[in-house]
């Protein structure tokens, strides 16, 4: 985590003091859009929609827009076009007592919207400590010294690659691919088929990790002959049979990433499709890789990825194996819980953040958001309407792509306008915290 903004000095001028009173403030923001090649491009974009509603560029990918204070993508405030990390800085009681103590002044949560064209990295977030060591040996690799457990909530069918397989899985695809016995090996390929369910967790972590470490460093040549093989199978195989799931997702990550080693790999994970208004969160130490669709994602303010496979980035494949945790479980999925009339949270079990979606019907009904005693982002993704804070007598419009941040221990009333519901998402610290 980076180091808390200075305070101001024991004297300071009346127009830079930390304020004592929490500031009854809508800020509208301005945030940023990473155009990383996996974005889907143009208009066909939600991102770009969001972001750049009048002439997003066609050719170009329009990936992920960041809400928050990290400094590979700050928000700055509309109206004088400062960050809102340096506002913060100056006006800490917009986070809460509580928040300010814990996380040194700053947001603890990044909030985006991601467009997903083509599959990410094959990837984890170290925790913590493993964050701190990283960025000492590797700053301009690993840009900050914090974790990076996230949420992902599907907008559109999102499709993920998420942890390892179970047992019976894996050694199903042993029998079956031998690709994938030819990289892993004689030896680690008899121990996998003699796991049992019941072993030792240490045992079939042992086993697993060591039978992934071989895959993940295969030499290219041995890769390549592995996926071409593979691949060719399986077309020849389409012919006669209906390829399962997961042996259509090879055919498209091989489309995508020729010759990569993570076409492979994604037979040792389980294959998650949600459905908009699913979600999935993900650990510290968790392989997993994002595959297409769109979705709102939530995660501590860090940008530390290790990845190893289905990208042209730098490949930490050592450091990869040696961190993940080769739990083998499918991930939890939440659906949100009603919190009131027209709002769903969905909480992780991190303290940075919850992400509530809101979604008000039209004709004159109003949603009161309770002051809480942290900050929020909100979010519009589609329609018009109003946002009113407690103590201010005139409302903000509010339209999609709008992104406000609003101070803790404020009360927000929020209406819609026009024959559309007003959907919006609020992003925020997570309400176990405080209890």
């Amino acid at each position: 985590m980076e180091n808390p903004p200075a305070l101001p000095s024991p004297e300071p001028e009346p127009e830079t003091e930390v304020s004592q009173a929490p500031p009854r403030r809508l800020l509208r923001l301005r945030c940023a859009v990473q155009h990383y090649e996996w974005g889907q491009r143009g208009a066909a974009s939600l991102v770009a929609r969001l972001a750049d509603h009048n002439n997003p560029d066609p050719a170009r990918p329009y990936a992920e827009l960041w809400m928050g204070t990290h400094p590979s993508g700050p928000s700055s405030l509309v109206d004088d076009g400062s960050l809102l990390r340096d506002w913060l800085a100056r006006n800490h009681d917009a986070l809460g007592p509580a928040v300010a103590a814990r996380w040194g002044g700053d947001l603890p949560f990044l909030f985006k919207v991601l467009s997903v064209a083509k599959a990410l990295s094959i990837q984890a977030h170290p925790d913590k400590k493993l964050a701190e060591v990283l960025h000492a040996l590797r700053p301009s690799t690993y840009k900050d010294e914090n974790h990076k457990p996230e949420m992902a909530i599907a907008i559109t069918e999102f499709r993920a690659l998420c942890g390892f397989a179970g047992i019976e899985e894996l050694k199903d695809v042993l029998r079956t691919i031998p690709e994938i016995q030819g990289l892993v090996g004689h030896e680690d390929t008899g121990k996998m088929m003699n796991m049992k369910e019941y072993d030792g967790v240490s045992e079939v972590k042992s086993t697993l990790q060591s039978a992934f470490a071989k895959l993940m460093t295969a030499s290219k040549d041995m890769v390549s002959e592995a996926v071409a093989k593979l691949i060719s199978r399986l077309n020849t195989e389409s012919k006669i049979r209906t390829l399962t799931d997961k042996e259509q997702l090879l055919l498209s990550l091989e489309r995508q990433y020729q010759d990569d080693v993570g076409v492979l790999a994604a037979l040792f994970f389980n294959y998650v499709k949600l459905s908009p208004g699913e979600a999935l969160y993900i650990g510290a130490n968790e392989p997993h890789a994002y595959l297409s669709g769109e979705c709102i994602e939530c995660m501590a303010t860090s940008d530390n990825v290790v990845r190893a496979g289905l990208t042209p980035k730098y490949r930490d494949v050592q450091t990869l194996c040696s961190m993940l945790t080769y739990k083998q479980a499918f991930p939890e999925i939440l659906r949100g819980v009603p919190v009131q009339p027209h709002v769903r949270r969905y909480t992780p079990p991190f303290n940075e953040f919850e992400v509530d979606r809101c979604l008000v019907p039209p004709g004159g009904s109003l949603v009161v958001v309770p002051p809480v005693p942290g900050p929020s982002i909100f979010l519009v993704m589609t329609g018009a309407g109003e946002i009113q804070l407690d103590s201010a007598s005139d409302g903000e419009k509010a339209d999609e792509g709008d992104v406000f941040f609003v101070p803790a221990y404020t009360e927000v009333k929020i209406s819609a306008c026009g024959p559309e519901s007003l959907q919006l998402y609020r992003a925020g610290v997570n309400s176990r915290f405080f209890s």
